[in-house]
């Protein structure tokens, strides 16, 4: 019988991130229960305490650092987890930092291909076909409307959204994920093809993916969920992991990884 192959999975954090080491790796260990492949979790951090445009543009310009240390591990791929960092800092910025990020890895002696969570999050959606969307956020409005803005600017038609206004990153970790599934309910998405239960890497959502969907009768991603999509197919890897909704139902398995000239659709 031959070896299990183990991959190593590579996260730039924010500092006061305590969400994405704990989905990305029970997405990932949900599907060691389906498949062959194993996976190791490892990370480089960014300093990030408030969710502000200022500290995400600091915190941004760290992650050529976090990469080039994630390399020295011999990662098989870099995840960059923080999706309003990269949305803040222009439309389509998520192939500059991936292009970016990827570049000082090969500079390093040991290249790894990069997903964004933004990134992951806008081809999540292009795979599920989803052009009409609602979603949450903990963001304060003006960068949860960076985000509206971002994804319109992909081909996304954001009909509505909440901002949940929590300035403290810890205090994002701490929100209720039950509460989600009544948050999303209540927007306007009977139009929307899917729904984004969170547009953000460090508010909890994972467990009720499933209930969400069975509640709103479509779609429902996170901006997790998209990233270990993204992340398996980028490993060549079939992206299937159960519990995590629709995109890791098997459905979109086998799904093309986006072109990396292509812009807004």
């Amino acid at each position: 019988m031959a070896p299990r192959r183990t991959y190593r999975i590579g996260q730039i954090v924010p500092s006061s991130n305590v969400t994405m080491e704990t989905e990305i790796p029970a997405i990932l260990r949900a599907r060691e229960a389906v498949a062959p492949e194993r996976f190791t979790f490892h990370s480089s951090r960014m300093r990030m305490t408030h969710v502000t445009p200022e500290q995400l543009k600091s915190m941004d310009a760290d992650s050529d650092r976090c990469a080039v240390e994630l390399s020295d591990a011999r990662v098989d791929v870099l995840g960059y987890a923080c999706l309003v960092a990269i949305m803040s800092m222009g439309l389509g910025y998520h192939r500059v930092s991936e292009e970016r990020l990827h570049t000082r890895t090969t500079e390093n002696g040991a290249p790894a291909p990069v997903v964004t969570s933004a990134g992951a999050l806008v081809h999540g959606l292009h795979t599920l076909g989803a052009r009409k969307i609602a979603l949450v956020a903990p963001y304060m409005r003006p960068l949860t409307r960076t985000v509206v803005e971002y994804l319109t600017h992909e081909g996304i038609q954001v009909l509505d959204y909440e901002a949940l206004e929590i300035p403290d990153n810890l205090d994002v970790a701490a929100h209720d994920p039950a509460k989600l599934p009544g948050i999303a309910r209540a927007l306007r998405h009977t139009d929307a093809d899917a729904v984004v239960l969170s547009a953000c890497v460090q508010m909890p959502s994972l467990g009720v993916i499933e209930e969400a969907e069975q509640l709103l009768g479509k779609p429902v991603v996170s901006a997790a969920v998209c990233t270990a999509h993204q992340m398996l197919r980028t490993l060549g890897l079939p992206a299937v992991a159960p519990g995590a909704g629709r995109l890791l139902s098997g459905a979109y398995a086998e799904s093309p990884l986006p072109h990396r000239e292509a812009t807004a659709r």
